[in-house]
């Protein structure tokens, strides 16, 4: 029998697939959990559909991040941090104030957790960071850490 799945199933499928399982498994166990129903002609164009819409999503999401990677691209942060008399930092220098700082400088929103630091900056100069866009998308930036005027 063909059945739609509601939700994933261990050893099935995953929700929105259209399997085939014996007859007693989908009327004693998949139907009375509404985990599945009847893989019917309309039901089975409603899930095409789901899966149109999903897929011009994520291409749509996709795009946004191609083209925000071409705006950052080789583009560089400045911070201007406390520090001591040799370059040394009061701490350290945190994704969450790269991010703020790259809103301000360029107007695009970046979460602190798609940053990516090889180590923490706690130097003045320059570290190169990783910015996570999307799914194999990523775009490498500079971050130009200055002492701030006293």
């Amino acid at each position: 029998m063909k059945v739609i799945l509601l939700q994933d199933v261990k050893n099935i499928g995953k929700r929105d697939d259209i399997v085939s399982v014996s007859d007693g498994y989908a009327r004693n166990f998949l139907f009375p959990k509404k985990l599945a129903m009847e893989a019917k002609t309309g039901a089975m164009k409603e899930v095409e559909r789901k899966r149109a819409a999903e897929a011009a999503r994520e291409a749509e999401k996709r795009e946004e991040a191609n083209e925000k990677a071409k705006q950052l691209k080789n583009k560089g942060v400045t911070l201007a941090v406390k520090c001591g008399e040799k370059g040394r930092l009061y701490g350290s220098v945190t994704t969450a104030e790269i991010a703020d700082e790259l809103e301000k400088q360029y107007g695009i929103r970046i979460d602190k957790k798609k940053i990516e630091l090889s180590e923490p900056i706690k130097q003045v100069g320059d570290v190169t960071m990783s910015v996570w866009l999307y799914s194999g998308i990523t775009t490498q930036m500079t971050v130009h850490v200055v002492p701030a005027e006293k």
